[in-house]
């Protein structure tokens, strides 16, 4: 009775500077000092917080059992020490079931937690929307970006606009000095990006959105998410994937439906409409695609 009433009044304390430790933690602290948050906590997309709460968890499980297995490690180095006068070695033991019992037990039960969060998490992240508001194809290519902009059907391409970028310019310092391929995304709307690829392996990579997916060859991919927060944000690839990796960057801003609107009305004004998933496309060759096998150095 005694030793519980203690152990009660050491806890209440202990979660007590817990909880004012935890209040006084400003917005990038308690998101694990990931990107993607305001100071008042505003997320970029409706993802982020799921994303961040996933990171942040896992550390605070992780640290916990670093905590522990360092303490039992420092107290069995110092209770079972070799002390002045002792000689040869301690009592052997050739196994002890209570302990092997635990630590089979314990990691197992980590393990099965972890999969568990992440699965459930992934399958929010991962559902594609049937009927999102705007579909947009972004296109990798050595290096830079294209983008087009559909309306719910990516693959519908009779009232798509676009955009085709070039890869980033430096200066003698590294500065960059040219206009980057910008992405154009509605707040608060339902948004579905197709993910495809010209050439090689590509990342479509939008660091404050704290996710990223691979772009395949021949095979497109896709992530859907709101976007619920007015600004620019930076974008970049995330596969090594050629010399010039690193100035295959693009710009996102989320702007109001209005401003949306009157964006795609300018590329449509410009005349950049139809579809160009196929214009400028490296692997139309590839076998399978139905194009007529030719010779090298043939028109």
């Amino acid at each position: 009775m005694r030793v519980t009433r203690r152990v009660r009044w050491a806890i209440i304390p202990i979660g007590i500077a817990v909880a004012v430790t935890l209040a006084g933690c400003t917005t990038s602290q308690l998101n694990g000092f990931l990107p993607g948050f305001t100071d008042d906590g505003t997320q970029a997309t409706n993802h982020t917080e799921m994303i961040s709460g996933l990171w942040v968890n896992s550390w605070i499980v992780l640290l916990a059992v670093g905590v522990i297995t360092w303490a039992l490690m420092g107290w069995a180095a110092i209770a079972y020490r070799r002390r002045k006068g002792q000689r040869g070695l301690p009592v052997q033991l050739r196994y002890n079931m209570p302990i092997e019992i635990f630590y089979t037990i314990v990691p197992l039960i980590l393990v099965l937690g972890f999969f568990a969060f992440t699965a459930r998490d992934q399958a929010t992240i991962e559902t594609q929307y049937d009927n999102p508001d705007v579909c947009i194809t972004s296109i990798g290519k050595q290096w830079a970006w294209d983008f087009q902009y559909a309306k719910q059907d990516c693959d519908d391409a009779s009232d798509a606009v676009w955009t085709m970028g070039v890869q980033a310019q430096t200066d003698a310092k590294g500065n960059i000095t040219s206009d980057l391929p910008t992405l154009y995304l509605p707040v608060d709307a339902k948004v579905k990006i197709k993910l495809t690829s010209r050439d090689v392996i590509h990342s479509f990579w939008i660091i404050d959105f704290l996710y990223k997916k691979d772009m395949y060859i021949g095979k497109d991919n896709y992530m859907s998410f709101e976007p619920t927060r007015i600004g620019e944000y930076d974008g970049k690839c995330a596969e090594l994937c050629g010399q010039y990796h690193s100035m295959m960057l693009f710009k996102v801003k989320v702007v109001s439906q209005a401003d949306y609107d009157a964006y795609l009305d300018t590329l449509r004004a410009a005349g950049q409409t139809g579809d160009i998933n196929e214009a400028y496309d490296r692997l139309q060759n590839l076998p399978g695609t139905g194009a007529t096998p030719t010779s090298e150095g043939d028109d």
